[in-house]
């Protein structure tokens, strides 16, 4: 079985620097497969059932769709050092939805001229709603005020300990960083301008920073299909309880992310918990590939 974890991302994604850190928290080696920043990713939507949101991560003929499914495997597979504690996954949310849509206002309304219009189209289409520059710099300025008050939080969770999660990094860390590094990256000077005055934020921002991203080794987008037609799917999660949707194991369904890109991924169950989601799918270009969801943030249906 090939065990070699390839990631599907670009440099600039915010959600992919979530699962760099994480590779570097556990020094771990990876192939790097740059996709590309707007569709068509003809490399990337074969393995994934036409799901196009980065990124992705591979293993063999598994494929993890969103971060949060991502981390948690990569916590399972390599549990040393343990990343993930107590309410760490709640603070992930948090992070993911209220921090980083305050974080994309901010970012657009600083860089509101700079960005292509190619860019604005795809994520109209991603979002099924207008990408408004002109409104994001209106809100920016309220918006920033937000941010500082998340960024705020830091600093209290920075009180006594050089990281959130004590004296070394966890999934908090992880998932909060993510948004100041974006902000950093994409409007330096707001964001110098929005951590001032909070110099624990700062300190911390620099110790994660130098937790670096493991060990990266670059691979083509066709090296990584040819391995997953090359493989076999590990065995699904064990079931849980009943499901609440009533769907059975060996059902047509269809997932669904519940905010943004809502293109439905459809397989045949082979897989749900109360974390994760797991469909088969062997009718496209590829042979059988399990393609792995989060149960929170994604609807479960029939096909």
């Amino acid at each position: 079985m090939n065990d070699e974890i390839i990631l599907h991302h670009y440099d600039s994604s915010p959600f992919s620097e979530k699962v760099r850190v994480m590779l570097g928290v556990k020094a771990l080696s990876w192939r790097s497969v740059i996709q590309p920043v707007i569709m068509p990713k003809p490399e990337l939507t074969p393995l994934t059932g036409g799901y196009r949101r980065i990124p992705v991560m591979q293993i063999g003929a598994d494929v993890y769709c969103d971060t949060q499914v991502i981390l948690a495997e990569l916590e399972a597979r390599h549990r040393k050092p343990a990343v993930a504690r107590g309410a760490d996954w709640a603070v992930n949310l948090w992070a993911d939805r209220l921090f980083f849509q305050t974080t994309v206002a901010v970012v657009f309304g600083a860089t509101a001229d700079q960005v292509p219009k190619a860019f604005i189209e795809d994520r109209e289409k991603l979002s099924g709603r207008p990408f408004d520059m002109a409104v994001m710099k209106a809100a920016a300025v309220p918006m920033r005020a937000q941010w500082r008050a998340h960024a705020a939080w830091i600093e209290r969770g920075l009180a006594s300990n050089d990281f959130l999660g004590g004296s070394t990094p966890s999934l908090a860390d992880i998932a909060a960083y993510m948004n100041v590094w974006w902000l950093g990256r994409a409007a330096p000077g707001v964001a110098a301008e929005l951590l001032d005055g909070l110099p624990k934020t700062a300190g911390w921002r620099e110790r994660v920073k130098a937790l670096g991203h493991g060990r990266r080794n670059e691979m083509s987008g066709g090296e990584a299909l040819k391995i997953a037609m090359a493989s076999t799917p590990a065995t699904a999660p064990a079931a849980g309880p009943a499901d609440p949707s009533a769907l059975r194991l060996g059902d047509a369904v269809a997932v669904r992310a519940d905010d943004y890109g809502r293109d439905p991924i459809e397989g045949r169950l082979v897989a749900v918990t109360s974390e994760r989601i797991t469909v088969a799918r062997d009718d496209g270009e590829l042979d059988l590939i399990h393609v792995h969801f989060p149960r929170v943030g994604y609807v479960l249906t029939a096909a």
